[in-house]
């Protein structure tokens, strides 16, 4: 899947929404958990009802390795599930990896032959060698994190260098390098929703993954002010907003309201462009 590919989908839905499946089997209705496998029909459930409006899943790796084997197994179902179901959706899997020379192919491997993803996120600090191997995959997406939307990304990622750019500008100079448009995301969070001048000055083409719109308290319309390309070039995810909006049984008809609210928005931002 490529950049066109994902506009394409944006165009036709009007809509940038990437619904994360951070599924905590606490936080599901009760009703499923007599369920063989709970985690998986709880995804299938929000999958089908949030498709018309979505254009990305990500599942959180940390919510399904909690669960040992078992939560693997319906990390990989819900992917099969998507990309069989609805092909044309984009799956990220938000796994952090971050690695060098045999374990990150082995990690590329894992996600790009084994579950079939499109995209994983890569932590960069090892540099390039934690992310060349994933982009030997065509079609395939390396989703670095840049500038993220945690109180303590200021840690590390707004240190000032000996250059004068700040690390996470720096991360983005380098990284742009190493792949191109239609192989390499960044994640910028939405939290820092002005900085999206600065990073679009870098990587004025690139999709950016956006976390934090919603109960972290990022602005959509900020994003989309600061952040938006001539093909989009947002994919702004929203998880507990939408898959808990309800914990009865009627969880996946609201889960559809909350996705269909976040589209209208989206469809009104997308005025800019189209």
């Amino acid at each position: 899947m490529n950049r066109d590919d994902i506009f394409q989908q944006i165009c036709k839905k009007r809509s940038f929404l990437c619904v994360g499946l951070d599924t905590d089997i606490n936080k599901i209705p009760k009703h499923l958990l007599s369920s063989e496998e709970p985690i998986f029909e709880f995804n299938k459930a929000i999958i089908d009802a949030t498709a018309p409006y979505t254009v990305a899943y990500k599942p959180n790796l940390a919510f399904y390795e909690t669960y040992g084997t078992a939560g693997w197994i319906a990390f990989e179902k819900s992917v099969e599930y998507i990309k069989v179901t609805y092909p044309e959706i984009l799956v990220i899997a938000d796994a952090k990896r971050g690695d060098i020379g045999n374990t990150s192919e082995m990690y590329a491997k894992a996600f790009f032959e084994a579950t079939k993803t499109d995209a994983v996120t890569l932590s960069p600090y090892m540099g390039s060698d934690t992310v060349t191997p994933f982009l030997k995959y065509d079609g395939r997406w390396a989703v670095i994190l840049a500038l993220t939307s945690n109180p303590s990304a200021a840690d590390f990622e707004l240190l000032q260098l000996a250059n004068g750019k700040a690390l996470y500008e720096q991360v983005l100079e380098s990284s742009k390098e190493w792949g191109d448009v239609n192989n390499t995301m960044y994640v910028i969070g939405a939290t820092k929703a002005q900085m999206l001048s600065k990073v679009r000055a870098i990587v004025p083409e690139h999709f950016l993954l956006v976390p934090g719109v919603g109960a972290q308290g990022g602005s959509l319309e900020e994003v989309a002010e600061y952040g938006m390309n001539s093909t989009c070039g947002l994919l702004i995810n929203s998880s507990r907003a939408i898959i808990y909006g309800s914990n009865g049984e009627d969880f996946a008809e609201v889960a559809a309201l909350e996705a269909k609210k976040m589209q209208e928005v989206m469809s009104e931002e997308l005025k800019r462009i189209l």
